[in-house]
């Protein structure tokens, strides 16, 4: 188990920021961690990487416990918080050799090392330039190199997209599933259509408790309702499937394509129909439900 959380807690005096969370993630896991703001999010993180210590339960990464050896464990984690920590007056090689040298790498292997990672970031063009000089985008890249200098087995990112523009957001979102083929990554965003776009599973937190923990696709399916969108050759007259028990409503897009919302999913009694009434068919799926409205129903407030 990469990463083991069991009852954790933690409370800033009378409040209690994380109230008795736990859950597992098995390596090779891109899992995202979400909830609203305040919700606990940053302070797990900060307990899962033993910058903050626990007030109870426990954390182990690598089945190391992280409140018994909390510098051993450093070794195993790459950590990119939420308000990347550079030093800006430092050039991109300068700034990741120094962070090299505190995991206590040196000589050709560092020098290596450095040379992979601005490759693998996409940093060869900027690389002679100081920190200060680059694009938000470029820094959030600097920080993921940071990230991964020592090759953790684990990869905790804290916001890593926010405020980027679109295009630097696909281009994390890429370097992120590029690093992550053998690696374990808890991701907290709250870009829903990134955790849809990068995530097997996600986490989601409410006022310090947990609420949800299941994969992405399980989440997304709606139990009480479907969506069936068909798409024809040419224009038809549907009309017999809103009087159809099954069928709540029956909404045309376009000319030749229709969105069916159902109480089951009936795409075979409509295929058997297509086929009896030589309609044209180019296309049947069940849409799925998408993360905003599952993180909405999940942490609203009531």
């Amino acid at each position: 188990m990469s990463i083991l959380v069991k009852g954790l807690i933690k409370k800033y005096g009378e409040q209690t920021a994380v109230n008795d969370i736990s859950f597992e993630i098995k390596k090779g896991n891109i899992v995202g961690f979400l909830g609203p703001n305040g919700a606990g999010k940053s302070t797990t993180m900060k307990m899962i990487t033993g910058t903050l210590p626990a007030d109870a339960g426990i954390v182990e990464v690598d089945g190391i416990d992280v409140g018994q050896q909390p510098l051993e464990i450093k070794k195993h984690i790459g950590y990119l918080p939420e308000h990347n920590p550079l030093y800006l007056d430092m050039y991109v090689h300068e700034f990741l050799r120094f962070c090299g040298g505190i995991y206590g790498m040196s000589g050709r292997g560092l020098k290596n090392r450095v040379a992979d990672l601005v490759e693998l970031c996409g940093l060869q063009k900027e690389q002679n330039k100081q920190i200060g000089a680059l694009s938000k985008g470029y820094r959030q890249r600097v920080g993921l190199a940071q990230a991964l200098v020592h090759d953790p087995s684990v990869l905790i990112l804290d916001e890593p997209t926010t405020g980027l523009d679109p295009n630097q957001i696909i281009e994390i979102r890429n370097l992120i599933l590029s690093i992550s083929q053998d690696k374990t990554v808890l991701l907290s965003t709250h870009i829903m259509q990134e955790v849809q776009a990068l995530c097997n599973r996600a986490i989601i937190i409410k006022e310090g408790r947990l609420v949800a923990d299941q994969s992405v696709n399980e989440l997304t399916e709606e139990k009480e309702k479907f969506t069936i969108k068909i798409e024809l050759e040419k224009q038809a007259d549907l009309s017999f499937w809103t009087t159809h028990q099954e069928v709540n409503t029956l909404k045309l897009v376009t000319e030749t394509e229709y969105l069916l919302e159902t109480t089951k999913d009936i795409r075979k009694e409509i295929l058997n129909w297509v086929t009896q009434n030589d309609v044209d068919l180019v296309g049947i799926s069940l849409e799925k439900g998408n993360m905003e409205e599952v993180f909405h129903k999940l942490t609203q407030n009531n």
